[in-house]
């Protein structure tokens, strides 16, 4: 260890003051924040991996900050991480769709590590991750409401080609088969909008 002390000159006398008498500066450690934090988002998970120097991954531990794009870091979520793996993974459950998030992280010796001892790093730079949007019941509606704006014209126009066929062919038969045919058109139409709706 190394003794710290401050020397000062008062009314022109010289004094020494001991601040530390055992200084160990690898007791005394702040790191530089994780690098080049990136985020990918799945149908189930979001990821978020960062770099550390290859030789402090082992002892370090890390701590996780999210929070919703547009508000302030003072409501954030922070994490601290069990692991020291520098990656982690959060349930797309504990995120709003359509709403963009931002992400950070900082590091320090774990506290298992006897060796030596850190604070907090700064924070890293950020990432920006947003969980999927999913369709709107309104917009489901209006999908079906527009199979079924769509549906109907069709449905009547086939109807009066089938009548008109009918009117033809019946001129040279006198077999009425229309309304066999008309009835069995319509249930059809009855059985599609029972399914689309």
């Amino acid at each position: 260890g190394y003794r710290v002390s401050l020397q000062g000159n008062f009314f022109g006398h010289n004094h020494t003051y001991i601040t530390f008498p055992e200084y160990s500066p690898r007791k005394h450690i702040k790191l530089d924040p994780p690098l080049n934090i990136q985020s990918n988002v799945t149908a189930s998970k979001c990821q978020i991996w960062w770099s550390v120097p290859w030789y402090l991954v082992e002892i370090l531990q890390y701590e996780l900050q999210y929070k919703e794009y547009s508000t302030s870091w003072e409501i954030a979520l922070n994490k601290t991480l069990s692991s020291s793996l520098p990656q982690v993974e959060i349930e797309v459950t504990e995120l709003h769709s359509g709403v963009a998030y931002i992400a950070r992280v900082r590091c320090k010796v774990s506290e298992n590590e006897d060796s030596y001892h850190s604070q907090w790093s700064e924070w890293s730079q950020t990432t920006v991750f947003q969980k999927a949007g999913v369709p709107k019941l309104s917009e489901k509606i209006l999908n079906t409401r527009t199979m079924h704006f769509l549906f109907i014209p069709l449905s009547f126009g086939t109807l009066l080609y089938l009548f008109w066929n009918c009117k033809l062919s019946q001129k040279a038969s006198p077999a009425l088969t229309f309304p066999h045919q008309l009835l069995s058109f319509s249930h059809s139409i009855i059985s599609t909008m029972g399914i689309l709706r």
